[in-house]
């Protein structure tokens, strides 16, 4: 299984989800600073090609987490025969464009990013109350996490180059062409407050035969705040 993150970049965000899939599956992933900037969604083509080989492993699932999906979904297309099973999890669609103060983010990336982490606190913070309802829970959870993006840190620059590549990129008639079986999942639509859950389902008319499941009690980030519980549905999904 290779996972793929979202448009922070790094799989370090991913921990708990990655170490609950990894009871059950090989798990394979990698940060998105790796790929060129130019170029990059074919670049993201190249470098997953050249990790699959060096993995010397044949066809595998794919996860592909908010706007790894975006790359997830491009890669499905452009490569079947590597595919076993596409998982799509809160994605955008690729026709969804980002609101009017995340577009602003973007043209100021750096001088952005203390604005940019707030405002994902604030987002965030009903599905972290309802997903996890005590505060001790709340806690286990959030010290990690806080611990992780200090140590691995986000680039906003990178994240603004990756957001602009996405315009430019016809990604909805790459999704026409997948064959691959795809779950297309989402949180609650009163929880995710980063990508509507209405956008993640456009998938469902682009992607043929793809299917719908729900996460219950998150919004955007159910990988990490119900690890186990999102490891359990991916994997019942691959034994399909």
């Amino acid at each position: 299984m290779l996972v793929l993150p979202g448009i922070q970049g790094r799989w370090e965000w991913m921990g708990p989800a990655l170490e609950a899939l990894a009871t059950r599956h090989r798990v394979l992933t990698f940060s998105l600073d790796a790929i060129e900037i130019e170029r990059f969604f074919d670049a993201c083509i190249d470098y997953i090609d050249a990790s699959l080989d060096q993995a010397g492993v044949g066809p595998v699932a794919m996860v592909g987490v908010s706007f790894g999906g975006l790359v997830a979904a491009r890669y499905a297309a452009r490569r079947p025969n590597r595919l076993t099973r596409l998982v799509l999890l809160s994605a955008p669609s690729p026709r969804w464009r980002l609101d009017p103060v995340s577009l602003r983010y973007t043209r100021r990336p750096q001088l952005s990013l203390p604005l940019f982490a707030l405002r994902s606190a604030v987002r965030l913070a009903p599905e972290v109350r309802a997903a996890l309802p005590t505060w001790a829970g709340r806690l286990r959870f959030a010290g990690p996490h806080l611990w992780r993006t200090v140590r691995h840190p986000v680039s906003p620059r990178r994240m603004a180059a990756w957001v602009e590549a996405w315009t430019m990129t016809d990604l909805a008639s790459d999704c026409r062409a997948i064959v691959t079986p795809t779950l297309v999942v989402t949180g609650e639509a009163a929880l995710d407050r980063v990508v509507p859950v209405n956008s993640t389902l456009e998938y469902l008319q682009l992607i043929p035969g793809a299917r719908h499941v729900i996460l219950p009690r998150t919004g955007h980030i159910g990988l990490m705040t119900r690890p186990h519980e999102f490891a359990a549905l991916v994997s019942e999904f691959m034994g399909s």
